[in-house]
């Protein structure tokens, strides 16, 4: 019993830099919930002689960035849409906040649908963060991790980031 307490903890542990390098966004996901994070870009005539195209807030740019460079990706994301039949934002969402450290491989799932995704089709991107499913994610994974250590903060930089 004792020697998987200690493996859990190691386990969290491996995922706190890439957790902790992710909540500094958690105010401006919690802002841009339900919001818009795309606009298309329609100046200088270009919707009369082409065809728009979106332009993404900078800071979901960011985002994406940094949870590219974690290991909270996983390109198998969709089995894991296959093995526990998610089909709708609710089930996510359901799957989110029943998720401990033994389902983290499920929150890497649907962070992984909307990061990834979003690399063929933009608009999962947005639509990620409007219905909420990004923050979520997360936030369980923080709680989780907060459980099996110490309570986590985002850095003074991070912090100052989005002060603009």
């Amino acid at each position: 019993m004792e020697k998987d307490m200690l493996y859990m903890q190691e386990v969290a542990n491996g995922y706190r830099p890439d957790v902790e390098r992710l909540i500094r966004y958690i105010p401006w996901l919690e802002s841009k919930a339900g919001g818009d994070v795309s606009k298309f870009y329609q100046e200088n005539g270009i919707k009369d002689h082409s065809i728009s195209f979106p332009v993404y807030d900078s800071t979901l740019m960011s985002l994406v960035q940094d949870v590219k460079r974690t290991q909270l990706l996983d390109r198998n994301y969709v089995y894991i849409y296959t093995r526990k039949r998610i089909r709708t934002v609710e089930d996510e969402h359901k799957l989110i906040e029943q998720a401990t450290l033994q389902e983290w491989d499920i929150l890497k799932g649907i962070l992984s649908k909307y990061i990834l995704g979003g690399m063929t089709k933009g608009k999962i991107w947005s639509e990620g963060v409007s219905n909420g499913s990004i923050l979520k994610v997360i936030l369980k994974m923080k709680e989780i991790l907060e459980y099996w250590d110490k309570p986590m903060h985002a850095t003074a930089a991070g912090k100052m980031w989005f002060q603009r």
